[in-house]
């Protein structure tokens, strides 16, 4: 202990960090342990679930995640060694060396410290590409295959792998080429020029998404004319939400897993379908134009689709708290960015004698220093968001709705195969939206068919 004690400041940090990474790892694997318990041991559908969920479905849906659970726990555990042997070993260090020795050879010396940035950020997306891509390919082509939810080719795959790291690339390098030259130049007050450039990318990035970055992967097609239609539309003027288009995107072509979810600012909002959540409508004819005639849906259907989009609109208005929240946050955390960003024992800690560059403070500060805040503000944050989902269905229920809604989440839970029955530590901690078995207690559940 006194060994410990009588250690440079810059090695204290640096164990500390070790310390509290593999700490959070074990807690993770203790609670990642708890659910596998779970899936192990409930055999049979719960009595409450008994009437609306068939055996067959129960069961596939616990080797699904059993499954995932166990690909969850190697992956983990690959990327927490990864991460502490990266350290141990001078990893950062030793890429950003390397990084200098890319723009010396363009004639830009260490004085063009953005340029080395860049070039060490290039490095390091496509070191974690690599890495990450056998893990990426054995969960789409191996566990999602092997239940049904795949449908992608490995071409395909390594197309869009590929397309991502390049789009990834288009976005980063020039957002932080310019949050670095605004820290540089910013004097003493630069954490708020660069709080308030992050919100205005964040703003446009929210703006420009589906519009022009999503269609590069997928084909979003207007929703056609239609029962379907007119029924979001009157539904949003119920509610005041400012709805200016409705989307279904093709997301068939990956994945059968069903969704929907909202995009845009201010009095511009926009609703994006999954033709998976749509069942029988495909976005796609052999002409590659939406039919019309294919919504010609029965009202049970449209009665479930339309409930939980009303649901996920009542959510979507309560979340709007959560994201004043965060915008806060960002600002104090540039603030304590500014503050720490002197301490060059910071950056020795991580094997940076001679040189404190601006992005690798930003990592260590905002990555491994702001560790212990980001765990408890992320578990604020899913509890936040759990009692938000709570409000969400109550907003349903209060609009007559209960009944379908249980419905829609009922179809929704089966469609995805997800396990109805969560253990209780492991829910708190890591399920934003609660388990089925949670909301359908909470609904009362005993009105639905």
């Amino acid at each position: 202990m006194e060994t410990i004690l009588n250690l440079p400041i810059e090695n204290k940090i640096f164990y500390a960090v070790l310390v509290f990474s593999w700490t959070v790892y074990l807690w993770e694997a203790y609670l990642a342990y708890r659910q596998r318990r779970i899936y192990r041991l409930t055999m049979h559908v719960p009595q409450e679930l008994g009437k609306i969920m068939d055996t067959d479905t129960f069961e596939k849906s616990r080797l699904y995640q059993l499954d995932k659970s166990n690909f969850s726990f190697w992956s983990g555990l690959y990327s927490e060694t990864e991460g502490t042997l990266i350290l141990l070993f001078g990893g950062i260090p030793f890429v950003w060396k390397v990084a200098g020795t890319v723009t010396a050879r363009f004639g830009l010396g260490p004085e063009y410290e953005i340029f080395q940035s860049l070039s060490f950020l290039i490095l390091a997306t496509l070191f974690s590409a690599f890495t990450g891509l056998p893990w990426s390919i054995y969960n789409t082509f191996v566990i999602e295959e092997k239940h049904g939810f795949n449908q992608q080719t490995l071409g395909f795959f390594l197309k869009d792998a590929v397309k991502k790291f390049i789009v990834t690339q288009c976005i980063l390098l020039p957002v932080t080429s310019l949050l670095l030259y605004i820290i540089k130049i910013g004097g003493d007050f630069f954490f708020i020029y660069a709080w308030l450039f992050t919100l205005a990318v964040s703003l446009v990035l929210v703006t420009i998404y589906a519009d022009y970055i999503a269609p590069l992967f997928d084909k979003f097609t207007p929703l056609p004319e239609g029962e379907l239609k007119e029924e979001i539309e009157s539904m949003s003027k119920s509610i005041s939400f400012p709805l200016t288009k409705v989307y279904v995107v093709e997301g068939s072509k990956r994945s059968s897993h069903s969704n929907a979810y909202f995009y845009g600012f201010f009095k511009n909002k926009r609703i994006v379908l999954f033709d998976t959540l749509l069942e029988d409508y495909s976005p796609l004819n052999k002409d590659g134009e939406p039919e019309t005639d294919t919504l010609t849906e029965d009202k049970s259907k449209l009665k479930v689709r339309l409930t939980r989009l009303r649901r996920e609109l009542g959510v979507k208005m309560l979340y709007n708290i959560e994201k004043r929240f965060r915008k806060m946050n960002s600002f104090l955390c540039f603030f304590l960015f500014a503050v720490l960003i002197g301490q060059k024992e910071l950056f020795m800690a991580f094997g940076f004698y001679n040189s404190q560059p601006t992005l690798i403070g930003l990592m260590i500060i905002f990555q491994f220093i702001f560790s212990p805040y980001n765990e408890v503000l992320s578990f604020c944050l899913t509890v936040l968001s759990r009692r938000f989902e709570f409000q969400a269905d109550s907003f349903a229920r209060g609009m007559g709705r209960a009944s379908e809604l249980c419905s829609a989440l009922i179809k929704l839970n089966k469609d995805n195969l997800g396990f109805p029955v969560a253990d209780w530590l492991f829910s708190m901690w890591h399920y934003s939206h609660p388990p089925l078995l949670e909301r359908l207690r909470a609904l009362g559940s005993t009105k639905q068919d």
